[in-house]
């Protein structure tokens, strides 16, 4: 059965691991610890998470009380010519409060719905959070299969090189044809142009995980088992029916879109609010001409009462917008079921490919067993003369693919393991054991921090960039460090 309850433990552990190798190497630990921390789509992620938790004091805004200060200095420039007290400068200053006290349900849905979003979007960026640790991971399992395919190559074309000198040296005194000797040198160039295209691939899957990570790979190690994978597709399907990020995110989504619907309806129902206010005026000593020089010069006056807004007739707007909601509600319920179906597919996908991996592996390694025994005693009857140059060339090719096929499949049942764990809901921050070296980060935080704020002056520092460039990693080669024709790279435990 699936091992649900200790799965994120284990694979924490298992990644903690990875930090007692040498002290000069790179582990999977360290590059997905580079890219949560430095990765600028992750980072980009986050921030709009940030964005979208004002929605939810936005939206609060609209039921609170609302203060208005309003200034004029004004200049009577021309005055009625039968009115002798006129003033002919003032000053009016006021303040304003209105207080609403019924919105037809308006303010209330519409922060409910926000509340939702905000839930939709922490889902969204869980999985960003996974979708780029299983970019990471693809490229960390490119760069080890790159490494490993290059020193394959690379070997081949010593081997090559020396079967062809050795060729050429027997045909110099007669022991092997022109034909032998062509056959030669039409392998080694092959192999030559295989080892050029496997540099190339090599950098290119470099340059990538210095994308992903903002990190060189400078000495990557095997990575280590993954643990908390599922005995079965079904036992796969059920955990991610339920932690599934972008599933749940297409549920809250949904369930904003119910209170959506309330808030387009809020729009026949009457509006109440209270309100009190105040204004000063000063006429500046210009008030009564010369036939009032003892009238009052100031004014005060203050008001309070109740507001009350009855729509009667709206041409059909708030029904229509209404129904647009409903529509729009009915898409988002639609959408849960997509994503489920996708989900679905996902998991029962990577489970397939992850097993046929695996089997790949167990398969190749008998292949590469078999070839490396064949290319034993295709040499050894050679020496006897039952067996011509075009055999051992033919024998040693077949080993090499079948070193490069056990390497490749090495590499995707790795990733195809951690596919499974990304569709399930499993391979995030909290799941890996990262962030040792610093706290989480946990957009929870910026939400409590923010929701319930009043003020209208609070404001965050300016933003700066958190990832890091890479303009300063110098470019990378096809240099290989390790061979890794011999690691034990698999996806079980």
């Amino acid at each position: 059965m699936i091992a649900t309850g200790r799965a994120s433990l284990l694979l924490g552990s298992a990644l903690l691991a990875l930090a007692a190798g040498p002290a000069h190497a790179d582990t999977l630990r360290e590059a997905l610890n580079g890219a949560y921390r430095t990765n600028p789509t992750l980072q980009a992620a986050r921030a709009q998470q940030r964005a979208t938790d004002e929605s939810v004091p936005i939206e609060k805004s609209a039921g609170r009380p609302n203060v208005t200060g309003s200034a004029q200095y004004i200049e009577f420039v021309k005055q009625s010519e039968t009115n002798f007290t006129a003033p002919r400068r003032a000053i009016n200053a006021g303040v304003d409060l209105g207080v609403p006290i019924y919105s037809g349900g308006a303010v209330k849905n519409a922060v409910k719905a926000a509340e939702n979003r905000v839930e939709a979007g922490q889902a969204d960026l869980r999985g960003t959070e996974s979708a780029i640790f299983t970019q990471v991971v693809a490229a960390y399992m490119d760069v080890i299969r790159g490494e490993a395919l290059v020193g394959l190559n690379s070997n081949q074309v010593d081997v090559l090189t020396v079967n062809a000198q050795a060729t050429a040296d027997r045909f110099e005194i007669g022991d092997l044809t022109r034909t032998d000797v062509a056959q030669s040198q039409s392998r080694l160039a092959l192999a030559q142009g295989d080892l050029r295209s496997a540099q190339a691939n090599l950098i290119a899957a470099r340059e990538a995980y210095i994308q992903l990570t903002g990190l060189a790979p400078d000495d990557l190690q095997p990575p280590p088992p993954l643990p908390g994978l599922p005995a079965s597709a079904e036992d796969a399907v059920f955990v991610a029916l339920e932690d599934n990020p972008d599933l749940i995110a297409a549920r809250e989504r949904a369930e904003a879109s119910r209170f959506d619907v309330d808030v387009a309806g809020s729009g026949r129902l009457p509006r109440v609010s209270i309100f009190t206010g105040g204004d000063y005026s000063n006429y500046l000593g210009t008030l009564g001409g010369n036939i009032g020089p003892n009238v009052p010069q100031t004014a005060t006056t203050a008001q309070a009462g109740v507001s009350v807004s009855i729509p009667i007739f709206q041409g059909g707007r708030p029904a229509a917008l209404q129904r647009q909601a409903q529509a729009r509600s009915a898409a988002a319920l639609e959408t849960v079921i997509a994503a489920e179906r996708d989900v679905i597919a996902q998991v029962r996908s990577a489970w397939s490919s992850w097993q046929a991996a695996t089997q790949i592996i167990a398969s190749t390694q008998s292949a590469v067993d078999a070839a490396t025994l064949s290319l034993e005693g295709v040499r050894a009857e050679n020496t006897v003369g039952n067996r011509t140059i075009l055999d051992i060339l033919n024998a040693e090719q077949e080993l090499v693919l079948a070193r490069s096929q056990l390497v490749t499949a090495r590499r995707n049942a790795y990733v195809a393991g951690f596919s499974l764990l990304a569709a399930m809901g499993r391979a995030e921050a909290r799941d890996l054991g990262l962030g040792d070296d610093g706290v989480l980060y946990d957009p929870q935080i910026n939400y409590d921090r923010v929701k319930g704020k009043w003020n209208d002056w609070s404001r965050d520092p300016d933003p700066i960039v958190q990832s890091t460039r890479t303009v300063d990693i110098p470019a990378p080669d096809a240099e290989i460090r390790v061979n890794y024709d011999s690691a034990p790279v698999s996806g079980t435990e």
